[in-house]
Order: C-alpha cells, then sequence, then structure tokens
C-alpha cells in the first residue's frame, strides 16, 4: 500500500502516471471522503480511473459508476473432476455459443422459460421506480441472458483441487448503457448550469436532495439489479449446456454473483457515503468474490479480508496495461493462440486485444492485493467463450 496523498491511497505496483494523474484529479474533488482507493488492478478509464473506490459525501459521480452498471462475476462449482470430462470440448463450446447471445448488439430472438420470471421481477422493480426501462431500450426483456463483447467472458475453469465450475463475467448491457449516458449527460447540464469547473467533465455530479439525483439513484438500482439477473439467466443456460456436454445433472456445490461497477450507501470513518466501486468488488470481512485474469490466465475465487483503509475493496480483475487500440496494432492471432494453448476457444483477430499480454500480470495483482483479500482457489481455464 502507498499512500500517495491525504486524499489518495494505492495498491496498485503497477501504475503508469496517466493513471496516477487521473486518480489525483478525481481525489482532490470537495465531495471525496474520506480518501479514494486505488485497487492494483487500476488503469485509465472515461472520467474516473478503472480499479478505483470513490467514497463522496451526498454526492454520486455517475462516469465513475460506469457506463456498463454492475457488471461483475458469477460462478459456480460443480460436483465434476476434470477427470470427468470429455477430451473434445469444442461441442460445449459451440453449444454454449449457441445458447448464449455474444457480441454487442446481439440479443435473444424470444424469451425463455427461465428468464420470464427474472423480466417480471424487473417490470415489478421498474414499476417501483417509476420508470420505464423501454425508454431506453425497447428490447431490454430480450437483452437479459446475453454476453455482449470486449472483456466479458464465459469460460469452463478447474481449481487446484481439478474441481470443475463455470465462470461468467457480464453486465447490464445495452439498456444499461443508454440509462447511464443519460444520467452522465444530467450531471454534466447540472454542474455546467452552476458554473462548477472540473478537472474532467465525467467527474460531473449528481447531488442529493435533487430530483435528479433520485431519479438516478432508483434507475442505478434497477441496472444493477437487471445485471446480477442477467448473470443468473445466463449461468442457468451454461449449466443446461454442460449437462448436455457431460449427459449428467450439475450439483451446485456453491454460486457466488458479484458487482464491480457499482454505488452503495456505506459508514466510513464515521460518516455514511456513498461508495462507488468502478472496476472493484466489495471485500467487507467474510465477502465472497470473485477476480478473474485475463483471457487464457488464471482466475480467483476469494475471501474478502475487510481493510479499513481501502474501504472494504478488492481489485476486480488484471487491468490492462495497453489499450485495444495499441493492443490490435501490437500483437497477433499467432501469438493470442500460443497463449491460448491448451484451453478450447474460438481464434479470431478480433480477440487480440484480450491477449493476456495487454493486461497486468494477474499474479502480481493478486500479490498487491494480499491484505485486501485471501485466495480460496486458483482456476485455470479448460474453455473460454467470447463475443466479437
Amino acid at each position: 500500500m502507498e499512500v500517495i496523498n491525504s486524499k489518495l491511497i494505492s495498491w496498485a505496483s503497477i501504475l503508469d502516471d496517466a493513471t496516477r494523474q487521473q486518480a489525483l484529479a478525481t481525489a482532490q474533488l470537495p465531495i471525496i471522503y474520506p480518501h479514494l482507493a486505488l485497487m492494483p488492478d487500476a488503469h485509465l478509464g472515461l472520467g474516473a480511473t478503472v480499479g478505483s473506490v470513490i467514497p463522496t459525501l451526498g454526492a454520486v459521480i455517475p462516469a465513475a459508476v460506469g457506463v456498463d452498471i454492475g457488471c461483475g462475476m458469477i460462478a459456480v462449482r460443480t460436483q465434476y473432476a476434470v477427470k470427468d470430462l470429455r477430451k473434445d470440448r469444442k461441442p460445449l463450446r459451440e453449444g454454449i455459443e449457441h445458447a448464449v447471445p455474444l457480441s454487442a448488439g446481439h440479443f435473444n430472438h424470444r424469451i425463455s422459460a427461465t428468464a420470464a420470471p427474472r423480466i417480471d421481477q424487473l417490470r415489478r422493480l421498474a414499476a417501483n421506480a417509476r420508470f420505464d426501462p423501454a425508454q431506453y431500450a425497447s428490447n431490454w426483456t430480450l437483452q437479459l441472458g446475453s454476453l455482449g463483447s470486449g472483456n466479458h467472458f464465459i469460460e469452463v475453469c478447474a481449481d487446484e483441487t481439478d474441481a470443475v465450475w463455470l465462470f461468467l463475467h457480464s453486465g447490464s448491457r445495452g439498456v444499461g448503457n443508454k440509462l447511464a449516458q443519460r444520467h452522465i449527460g444530467e450531471a454534466r447540464s447540472m454542474i455546467r448550469s452552476r458554473h462548477i469547473t472540473l478537472p474532467h467533465p465525467d467527474l460531473a455530479y449528481l447531488e442529493e436532495g435533487t430530483l435528479e439525483f433520485d431519479r438516478y439513484i432508483r434507475e442505478l438500482r434497477w441496472a444493477q439489479h437487471f445485471a446480477l439477473l442477467n448473470r443468473e439467466e445466463m449461468m442457468d443456460r451454461v449449466v443446461r449446456q454442460f449437462e448436455s456436454w457431460t449427459g449428467g445433472s450439475v450439483r451446485e456445490a456453491e454460486r457466488i454473483n458479484c458487482h464491480h461497477n457499482f454505488t452503495a450507501k456505506e459508514r466510513h470513518y464515521g460518516k455514511s457515503v456513498w461508495v462507488s466501486r468502478k472496476g472493484a468488488i466489495r471485500a467487507e470481512a467474510g465477502d465472497p468474490g470473485l477476480i478473474p485474469g485475463s483471457m487464457g490466465t488464471a482466475s480467483y475465487v476469494v475471501v474478502g479480508l475487510g481493510n479499513r483503509a481501502s474501504l472494504n475493496s478488492s481489485p476486480h480483475g488484471a487491468g490492462r496495461e495497453y489499450s485495444r487500440h495499441a493492443a490490435q496494432k501490437i500483437f497477433t492471432l499467432a501469438e493470442l493462440k500460443t497463449a491460448m494453448q491448451g484451453i478450447e476457444f474460438r481464434p479470431s483477430k478480433a480477440f487480440i486485444d484480450e491477449i493476456p499480454a495487454a493486461y497486468k500480470p494477474i499474479d502480481t495483482v493478486m500479490r498487491d492485493s494480499a491484505d485486501l483479500v485471501k485466495i480460496r482457489h486458483k482456476l485455470r481455464q479448460l474453455v473460454n467463450v467470447k463475443g466479437d
């Protein structure tokens, strides 16, 4: 841990100057209390740093939550061991790719039996929040159970005991993105109308006591729940595909589902604050958590240690070292294939920017997290599914 100044504490041993400067700019905002905490996976983000924990008094910064509201991880530990699995895993990958819509802009063509009750629940929550999600995306009901692209993934993994896990990463999809963009725009407008100067327009905030703040929090909570149910729906489909491939039923030993792009009211250092975790998970003492590596590398199942200075938080992944544009120019498909050797995946130039070398080494990130979480399991990938 490094105390950069009284308002900024960092757990990142790998931290470029641009990311440090961005975090310093956010930390100087008068609404920050007690300090901003940079996680080991911190890297440059839109307005606010990805991999940061941002506590604010009486206000929330919508861009510090991010545009993929509620993005997070879900994992299921099965009763299967690697020795129980067939060697040819391509049919499993293809079955998952058929069952779950992949890539940006892709969605379901019908509402499945497992999605229907979840959609009914979301309709009731939206009514209680006094808004219609269709104002953001008319097809939002068909988005539930879809993956997206970028660093979103579905994996079949094995832990150090060879127990098989099902693991995936996704968020609130297009409906959450459009909802977030609307409130980021509102925050900018409100700050401009009050002639407040900020280090960056995307650090614009909404203040408690305003109609705009109340509407954002209501809709934000809905989007966070959409993201959680989206992961549950996809996991149910992955379980069914795994069962079809193995010819047996899955008995879930445990299921973990956690956000890493969200805000919540919490108490820290004697005050009630809004804690926005942009690329960070809550890690209160005993909290179960999931920290994935990059494509082809290890992931971790963890439990929180309740580190006070980190505001009870931990990293959400490896964290980028190269931008997507830079990675596409620097690395090759041949290098990606080498990095993915032994893992069943679909080779594509679209995935070059997800190559492990574009990210911080996950083992370094986990060493930096030693006082934030305790490692329960280390997972290695057997099957990897991504959207273009």
